[in-house]
């Protein structure tokens, strides 16, 4: 019932993307894809893996919780990082946002059946990578990406790790052979990023480039040297 009514009131067949958070350093980019999702008028269907409700806690203060998942959720998105100011008040309507436990194997994106777009797993830590590749669907994250892998949807890993082993490049590879694309968390500075949430949202952008979602989260190149400084400088 809740289904339909969501289809009835927005004229169309919802067919969100999964975000997968998984517990590596790097909350801040998982909160600006999700903002990023929203504000292009996709859905958004999130699992959060135990493991990343630690690191969303240590670095955001927010204890993110099954029974509370949209007020918490909310107070993580609207939070800034730095100096930079809060991105204001995020809409975490129902009909736009699931949430779905990680230890759920019933969950909707634990089939192929259910339609979803894709999926991003962001930020995507070592122990994430090794179990996606590895096919092991430990829990609903590992599950929901390997279905993505098998029914040949988009699957973008935003792996957040540094340095890296021969192991861990080893399951990035095999990721790379099975169509997922490799992702690092890597800012780059030619958008003229001067302020960490800038840095944060470029690696975000990049993210959703990869599957086709329009945003404005970074300045593009345009071929044309010096222009990061100059907008950097405010000329």
């Amino acid at each position: 019932m809740a289904e339909s009514a969501a289809t009835e009131h927005r004229g169309r067949p919802r067919r969100p993307w999964v975000v997968g958070v998984s517990g590596a350093s790097g909350t801040p980019y998982a909160a600006a894809v999700i903002r990023g999702l929203l504000a292009a008028g996709e859905d958004v269907d999130l699992v959060v893996s135990r493991a990343a409700r630690l690191t969303v806690l240590d670095e955001t203060g927010v204890s993110f919780r099954d029974a509370h998942w949209q007020q918490d959720l909310r107070k993580w998105l609207e939070q800034g990082l730095g100096d930079s100011p809060a991105p204001g008040t995020v809409d975490v309507d129902p009909d736009r946002v699931r949430h779905w436990p990680a230890g759920d194997l019933a969950a909707g994106p634990s089939s192929g059946s259910y339609p979803v777009k894709g999926m991003l797993v962001v930020p995507a830590s070592t122990a994430a990578v090794a179990g996606i590749a590895l096919g092991l669907s430990k829990d609903l994250l590992q599950r929901a990406a390997s279905v993505t892998l098998k029914e040949r949807r988009p699957l973008v890993v935003a792996v957040r790790e540094t340095p890296l082993n021969g192991q861990t490049l080893r399951h990035l590879v095999a990721l790379d052979d099975a169509g997922a694309v490799v992702l690092p968390a890597s800012p780059a500075f030619y958008a003229g990023g001067s302020t960490a949430q800038q840095l944060v949202d470029f690696v975000a952008g990049r993210v959703l480039d990869a599957v086709g979602v329009e945003h404005s989260l970074y300045r593009r190149w345009r071929g044309s040297l010096g222009e990061a400084r100059a907008s950097a400088e405010g000329r």
